[in-house]
């Protein structure tokens, strides 16, 4: 069980960041997701990996971030739109990271 106070600093920190943002469990279980990840349909007690088309999960950098508990990085596509993807482990909670992406529902090019 996860101690309720990282979902709680979960919500205060990633509550109202305008991208999806999931607190998620080695197992791909989902313990916590910003209203933007809620309004791209990502529910807590999802499986993470089962969430859209398997093509979208292929270079999920989940495992590198926990095994080497260091943030990480990747650059990709959500649909036709150019994304950045993070995984970020928590200090103190080694089977746990936040996973979110830059890109999803802001067009940053478009932002004058």
């Amino acid at each position: 069980m996860l101690d309720p106070k990282v979902i709680e600093a979960f919500h205060l920190m990633w509550g109202h960041f305008p991208e999806p943002a999931t607190l998620v469990h080695k197992s791909r279980d989902v313990y916590a997701v910003n209203e933007a990840a809620k309004g791209l349909g990502r529910e807590i007690g999802t499986n993470c990996a089962t969430l859209g088309s398997p093509e979208a999960h292929k270079g999920c950098l989940a495992n590198q971030a926990l095994a080497t508990r260091q943030p990480v990085f990747k650059k990709g596509k959500y649909g036709e739109k150019d994304i950045i993807s993070y995984w970020l482990p928590i200090d103190g909670y080694p089977e746990f990271f936040v996973h979110f992406g830059v890109g999803v529902t802001i067009d940053y090019d478009a932002v004058k």
